[in-house]
């Protein structure tokens, strides 16, 4: 059994492909010629129709070196808090913690929960409680962050976050169905998140 162990772990191992990465891909989408040619067989006199890959811009080109600045998107369905904001780090509320996002940050999707992001620029530092989203993060330092609702935390009033703290628990206490207890489950985690963001 040993001399059987020893053969195995000498045998000369065949090397694998690696799958390729995103930043591997050309960095301009290939023409659906496929589509189009097959398009041409079966109606060749109306041109073929424009196909996903016709809108797609060409992926931006992943920088050699780190970038100084992180380039942040930051909006809303009714409004773009920041527009292409260089900016030096941002932390978001991810689902799963906090996370610093950093230029040259690994390309990462995160859901976003109720919680405070804070974008900070040198000195500056600006505080949003954002209610729910997603960050998308890419691999040319540029972090596009969508959120369902978000303000600015200096125009929070603490009072009527307290008074909507204490409105929806009693609404969750006597809830009778489920929906009614989804409802204020959802109103206390975001009055408690709102709290939280200002008392800590």
């Amino acid at each position: 059994m040993l001399r059987r162990a020893t053969t195995l772990l000498t045998r000369s191992t065949i090397p694998l492909r690696a799958r390729p990465f995103s930043t591997d891909v050309a960095e301009t989408a290939p023409a659906d010629s496929t589509f189009s040619d097959a398009w041409k067989k079966v109606v060749p006199h109306i041109d073929p129709p424009r196909t996903p890959l016709t809108f797609m811009k060409p992926r931006p080109v992943t920088p050699s070196s780190i970038p100084t600045k992180l380039t942040v998107n930051f909006v809303l369905p009714y409004a773009s808090e920041l527009s292409a904001k260089e900016v030096d780090m941002v932390i978001i509320p991810a689902s799963t913690g906090h996370m610093g996002v950093l230029p040259g940050h690994v390309a990462t999707i995160a859901e976003l929960k109720p919680g405070v992001m804070s974008v900070h620029e040198g000195a500056d530092v600006t505080k949003y409680f954002v209610s729910s989203g997603f960050a998308f993060i890419h691999a040319n330092s540029i972090a596009d962050i969508i959120a369902v609702e978000a303000v600015p935390l200096d125009r929070v009033d603490a009072s009527l976050v307290q008074k909507g703290l204490a409105e929806f628990t009693q609404k969750l206490n006597s809830a009778s169905t489920d929906l009614e207890k989804a409802e204020a489950q959802i109103g206390v985690d975001v009055h408690s998140a709102l709290n939280s963001a200002l008392t800590g």
